[in-house]
C-alpha cells in the first residue's frame, strides 16, 4: 500500500498538472460546446440568450456605442488578427520553432474552425433590433469570441511557467470578456454563441499544446529549437 501510495503521490507531481489542463481545459469545455450545439441542432431555444441580448440592448447609449464597436474592431479584424500574424513571424525570427508552429496551428486552426462550424449550423444572426455594426454571415459559434479567447489560451500557455503568467492571464480574461461583452453589446450574437466559441477555442487550443509540448517537454526549452 505504501508503495502504491508512493507511486500515485511520484504520478501526480509529475503529471498533476496535465491532467489538471485536460480535465478544465479540454474535457469541460468540449462538453459545454456539446450541450449548446446540441441544442442549436435541435434548434430549441436556449432560455438566457434573448433576456441577455435585451438588457444589453436597455444599456444603450452613445458613449457605450463607440466602445464596444471599436472593441469588436480589435477584438478580431483589426487587433486579434494582425497579432495573431506578427506573433508567429516574431516567434519564428526568434528561432522558437516549436511554440511558432504551436500558435500557427492554434489560431490559424481556430478560424478555420469557426468558419466550417459556422456552415454547419448555419444559425442566423440575432435580430431583435437594427444593430449599428451588423453582420451578414452565420452567428455560431462567435468568431469574435474564439478568435480572442484562442489567442488568449496560447499566450497564458506559452508564458504559464514564468513570471508573466497572472499578468498576461488576467489582461487576456479581461480582452476576452470585453469581445465577447461588445457582440452581445451590439445585437450580432446570442450570449451562446459567445459561451460556444470561448469553449471550443480553449479545447483547441489545448489540445494543440498538449501535442506540441508532449513529453514533458515546455514552451521555451533551449533544446526545442533542435527538434
Amino acid at each position: 500500500m505504501k508503495q502504491e501510495a508512493r507511486f500515485g503521490v511520484a504520478f501526480l507531481r509529475r503529471h498533476g498538472l496535465r491532467l489538471l489542463l485536460v480535465f478544465a481545459g479540454l474535457l469541460l469545455p468540449l462538453w459545454a460546446f456539446a450541450e449548446l450545439a446540441d441544442e442549436i441542432h435541435e434548434q430549441d431555444t436556449i432560455p438566457f440568450d434573448e433576456p441577455i441580448l435585451q438588457f444589453a440592448h436597455s444599456l444603450a447609449r452613445e458613449g457605450f456605442d463607440r466602445f464596444f464597436v471599436a472593441i469588436s474592431k480589435v477584438g478580431y479584424l483589426y487587433g486579434v488578427v494582425p497579432f495573431d500574424i506578427a506573433f508567429v513571424l516574431a516567434l519564428s525570427l526568434l528561432r522558437r520553432f516549436r511554440e511558432a508552429t504551436y500558435a500557427a496551428i492554434a489560431l490559424g486552426g481556430s478560424a478555420l474552425l469557426n468558419i466550417a462550424a459556422k456552415q454547419a449550423f448555419a444559425r442566423d444572426r440575432p435580430s431583435l433590433w437594427e444593430s449599428i455594426a451588423p453582420e451578414h454571415n452565420y452567428s455560431f459559434p462567435s468568431g469574435h469570441a474564439m478568435g480572442s479567447a484562442t489567442l488568449a489560451c496560447v499566450l497564458t500557455l506559452l508564458v504559464w511557467r514564468t513570471r508573466w503568467r497572472w499578468p498576461v492571464a488576467l489582461l487576456m480574461a479581461a480582452f476576452v470578456l470585453l469581445v465577447g461583452l461588445s457582440r452581445v453589446y451590439l445585437g450580432v450574437h446570442y450570449p451562446s454563441d459567445i459561451l460556444a466559441g470561448w469553449a471550443v477555442a480553449t479545447a483547441w487550443a489545448v489540445a494543440v499544446y498538449l501535442l506540441a509540448f508532449r513529453g514533458g517537454v515546455g514552451p521555451w526549452r533551449r533544446t526545442q529549437s533542435a527538434s
